[in-house]
């Protein structure tokens, strides 16, 4: 921006968009500060010449604040919300647990479900691959499987993500 720029010539865009034309570097900094009361701000510094062009710095680096902020308030940040269960969960407690995942994936989470297994448990593993299947069954219409079912130690998980975009 004005003095920091340090290319011999430059090609400049007035402040209405038009093209000035090529200019040695001093002489497009005065014409901007003396004529139009603006900086020079080079928008293309790898061009051949390098482009600068006229403008109200500090109103343009407050736009862009603006409309930066503006996209972080609208973006939705996924959340990854964990449900977990037992191999030995009943089909009430289960589809209870279906319920609340189908509101997680509404909103627009992930959802991570998770089998616990505990002693003796562990030899039963086909059992909680049958328990997360008809889990999957159950929120299917709201949630793609992401990560297929894997066993983590004494933990078989999956993650479901969102069918439904907010």
């Amino acid at each position: 921006m004005n003095e920091n720029i340090r290319f011999p010539e430059v090609l400049v865009i007035g402040p209405n968009g038009e093209q000035l034309g090529v200019m040695k570097t001093r002489a497009a900094i005065d014409l901007a500060s003396n004529q139009y009361e603006l900086d020079l701000y080079c928008v293309n510094p790898n061009g051949k010449p390098p482009v600068c062009k006229m403008m109200n710095y500090s109103k343009y680096r407050f736009e862009q604040q603006k409309r930066a902020k503006e996209q972080k308030r609208r973006q939705k940040i996924v959340e990854l919300k964990e449900i977990r269960m037992s191999p030995v969960i009943d089909v009430h407690d289960l589809e209870t647990k279906a319920k609340k995942a189908r509101e997680f994936l509404q909103a627009g989470d992930k959802v991570k479900v998770t089998i616990r297994f505990r002693g003796r448990q562990m030899a039963h593993i086909d059992v909680g691959e049958k328990i997360l299947n008809d889990f999957v069954a159950l929120v299917e219409e709201f949630a793609n499987i992401e990560k297929k079912a894997a066993l983590e130690g004494r933990n078989l998980s999956l993650i479901l993500a969102s069918k439904i975009k907010k």
